[in-house]
């Protein structure tokens, strides 16, 4: 349906749209054009299976182009959630008891809230094949699911992407009150310091016994960590009282018996 009219004001603003592992250029292209529609214009890249820039995906995006030609690609995704307060991830298999779970209308009305508080939020898609990881939905705040016929439920990302950004457009008719925190909420990075910190404590300590489930065990942490929306104060406090521990107490793993008394 044809509609652009380069003479109304183009708006700029919401969460960041970041695609993990992107296959098709066109996928991309059909995402920027998804986001333009409803106002979005941050779209970053992990890795996209292609490289980057990539013609098919500008072809895809139907004039979409400040949203093409602003995209950011990075090598990881905890270097491209860095600078975000808040992150939801997409996924339409179940993750019993893994994260908190909204609908996209309840995701859309959040997304507004923290951007009229000033925070910067995101929203994490997978690969067109099987989407995200256990390890990098760890890495969000809060799950999207979208009401979908459960014997059919695959979503192309665009098509994802379009019924996230008609959601974040709608939600800003509804007077959602800001959400102002006293304190400066964390962002990824901040986070992201915090838990190798911890988990090098943690190593250096044996609290990982069996190697083969560290990997689940910095899961768990992760989540327990994230969930509640940490601000920075509240984590230089936590670092602070791991610190005073690493400081005062004796350097040997978990069950190699007391400690040597000097």
């Amino acid at each position: 349906m044809a509609g652009t009219q380069k003479d109304r004001e183009l708006l700029i603003e919401g969460p960041t749209i970041i695609l993990v592992e992107p296959q098709l250029g066109e996928n991309i292209g059909m995402v920027a054009r998804a986001m333009a529609n409803f106002g979005l214009a941050e779209l970053r890249l992990v890795k996209p299976r292609d490289g980057w820039p990539n013609e098919k995906a500008r072809a895809a995006a139907s004039r979409a182009d400040h949203v093409i030609d602003a995209v950011k690609v990075f090598d990881d995704l905890a270097a491209a959630v860095a600078d975000l307060h808040f992150i939801f991830a997409t996924t339409a298999r179940p993750r019993d008891n893994f994260k908190p779970v909204r609908g996209p209308v309840e995701a859309g009305l959040d997304l507004r809230a923290r951007h009229n508080g000033g925070q910067k939020s995101g929203i994490l898609f997978g690969r067109e094949r099987w989407g995200l990881t256990n390890e990098e939905v760890a890495m969000a705040d809060e799950i999207v699911t979208f009401p979908v016929n459960p014997a059919f439920a695959s979503l192309n990302v665009a098509q994802a992407v379009l019924l996230m950004s008609y959601e974040w457009m709608k939600a800003g008719g509804e007077g959602v009150a800001p959400v102002s925190p006293a304190q400066t909420p964390a962002t990824r990075q901040h986070l992201n310091s915090f838990m190798d910190y911890v988990e090098r404590v943690l190593s250096v300590r044996g609290y990982f016994r069996t190697a083969d489930k560290k990997p689940k065990m910095m899961d768990n942490l992760r989540a327990l960590f994230t969930r509640p929306g940490f601000t920075v104060e509240e984590l230089a406090v936590l670092r602070g009282v791991l610190v005073s521990l690493e400081r005062f107490s004796p350097k040997k793993p978990r069950g190699s018996g007391a400690p040597e008394v000097d």
